[in-house]
């Protein structure tokens, strides 16, 4: 299962950040929130700060997507 953020970039979109600003407002590194650009798991702890920041649900800013398969399947 992979782990979408597009609900994030999306919300820095609106509020006009960038991702450094999130880096530099909540002492995220640049690694983590590359992790997060690639679709990585990152710690509670982020969301939980990012979601404070950015005064939203963990449901606003990330999401599961299920792979699938080769063959089709789940």
């Amino acid at each position: 299962m992979a782990v979408s953020y597009n609900g994030l970039w999306k919300i820095l979109i609106d509020k006009k950040l960038q991702r450094k600003d999130l880096t530099e407002q909540l002492n995220i590194s640049s690694t983590t929130i590359a992790k997060m650009g690639k679709g990585g798991k990152v710690s509670m702890d982020v969301l939980e700060r990012i979601c404070r920041y950015l005064d939203c649900d963990l449901g606003d800013i990330a999401s599961f997507e299920i792979e699938e398969n080769i063959d089709g399947s789940k």
